[in-house]
């Protein structure tokens, strides 16, 4: 697996953001395209406004592992795709440690090779999230699965729609079971679905392979199963959670930002800028159309400069409070209070070496470093590198101070 060196992001605060910036196309949509490529047995898919981000390399290798033949031209957010000859039912650990949407290949390697071998699982840790409901999900359509320690393996057998239902609206699981119904012979209908935008445009790449899926965004959808797939051309929409975190970065530095790719749909707002103090906020985050998950640890950390205190409470993932020490170590006055956190703002931060648990925490912490005095030293960066494409350059070009550095 291709892996970079380790690198921190050093993020001097104090400059306003003031500019254009270009949105990214959805991490939470190319994923699943990328994987559903794979269903398709002849010809090749063309997916664009893919975002440069280390979940799409990984992506990318584990389609390669497999045996499809993929390019990515980074320059022009261009992915094309072959995957006439898969030769290898394994998502080898190497690459699947590092990229929990591992599980995301399933369906087209049980509908392509009859068989599934996982043999490890990554991505962020956010607390007690399991992927069981993927497998019991395939395990009610027909296909069986066992695991040791270290693997888990997952065979065809005979593969028939059914009845499934999601205990939460899980987006990915939603987008999973809908690639591995689409082959299925019969009906699927899957009930709980989640109802983001992500889901709709996995859906439309989905409809426009030959797929027949009926109800998306209803929180009911209803497939049935046709032969084949066909490889077709689809442009990614645009990162919601990207559009959220550089508008969240134009309030934390008191700037203004037009967001050039931003879905008024989806997130409602093109041009931000702040002209008076922030006020404190309530924040409980829900499934879609509630406030995202991903944009929590985000809005904890502008919330450190409204006048007063802000209420966040998770209710999606239990392991998205990491943030709350690191910002302590900036000086904010924050607490976690059983299950919300309390920000007593306004808070002056001043930078110092914080660690970037995941994902988000690691943006949050840079947009607390555009807020902060001082240098503020983000690592790993890899970790923002997931799912956030060059964030240095773009902060730099609205008049930022950020820089990629690599560690001993």
């Amino acid at each position: 697996m291709t892996v970079g060196p380790e690198t921190c992001y050093r993020v001097r605060g104090g400059a306003p953001l003031h500019g254009t910036v270009f949105v990214q196309g959805a991490k939470n949509a190319a994923l699943k395209m990328i994987a559903a490529s794979l269903l398709a047995a002849e010809g090749r898919t063309v997916l664009r406004n893919v975002p440069p981000i280390e979940d799409v390399r990984r992506a990318i290798e584990l389609a390669q592992a497999v045996g499809a033949v993929v390019k990515f031209h980074e320059a022009e957010r261009t992915l094309v795709v072959d995957a006439s000859q898969l030769t290898s039912p394994v998502l080898p650990a190497e690459i699947a440690r590092r990229f929990r949407g591992s599980v995301l290949f399933v369906p087209a390697l049980l509908h392509r090779l009859g068989e599934a071998v996982i043999e490890g699982i990554g991505g962020c840790n956010l607390g007690s999230r399991s992927l069981d409901f993927h497998y019991r999900g395939f395990a009610r359509l027909g296909a069986t699965v066992d695991g040791t320690d270290d693997k888990i393996y997952i065979k065809a057998g005979r593969m028939r729609g059914a009845h499934l239902y999601l205990d939460t609206p899980s987006h990915t699981g939603t987008e999973n079971l809908i690639m591995a119904a689409s082959l299925s012979p019969g009906t699927t209908v899957i009930d709980n679905t989640a109802l983001e935008p992500e889901v709709l445009d996995v859906i439309a790449f989905l409809t426009k392979m030959g797929a027949n899926i009926n109800g998306g965004g209803t929180g009911f959808i209803r497939v049935r199963g046709v032969s084949e797939l066909s490889a077709t051309e689809h442009t990614v929409m645009a990162d919601r959670i990207d559009a959220g975190v550089f508008a969240m970065a134009a309030a934390i530095t008191g700037g203004e930002l037009s967001l050039v790719g931003a879905n008024l749909e989806h997130f409602g707002v093109v041009q931000v800028r702040r002209e008076r103090a922030l006020r404190p906020i309530n924040v409980i985050t829900s499934p879609y159309p509630g406030f995202a998950t991903d944009l929590q640890s985000p809005i904890m950390a502008l919330s450190c400069r409204a006048e007063g205190p802000s209420y966040i409470r998770e209710t999606i993932y239990d392991g998205r409070y990491t943030l709350v020490g690191e910002l302590a170590k900036m000086g904010a006055k924050v607490e976690a209070n059983g299950d919300k956190v309390v920000v007593h703002g306004p808070c002056t931060l001043k930078g110092t070496k914080v660690e970037a648990h995941d994902l988000r925490t690691g943006i949050a912490l840079i947009l607390a470093g555009l807020g902060a005095e001082g240098e503020t030293v983000v690592a790993p960066g890899y970790l923002i590198d997931r799912g956030h494409a060059d964030v240095a350059g773009r902060l730099s070009d609205l008049g930022a101070d950020v820089r990629v550095e690599e560690t001993a």
